[in-house]
C-alpha cells in the first residue's frame, strides 16, 4: 500500500486506530513474553542462593 502522506500512513483509511492499536497490544505481549523469564530466572537463582545458604548453616 502506497499513502500520500504520513498522516494518511497513520490514518490508513479509517482503520489506523485498530491497526495501531493492534500493534501496541503485540509489542507489548512481546515484550512481557521477554522479560517475564528473565525476571523469572533472577529469582530463582536468588531462591536458590538463599536456599544453599540456609543448607549450608545447618
Amino acid at each position: 500500500m502506497i499513502f500520500e502522506s504520513f498522516g494518511a500512513f497513520m490514518h490508513m483509511g479509517g482503520h489506523g486506530q485498530f491497526v495501531w492499536c493492534a500493534y501496541g497490544i503485540a509489542t507489548l505481549v512481546i515484550a512481557y513474553n521477554v522479560i517475564q523469564p528473565i525476571l523469572m530466572r533472577r529469582k530463582v537463582i536468588a531462591l536458590n542462593k538463599q536456599r544453599i545458604a540456609r543448607e549450608g548453616k545447618l
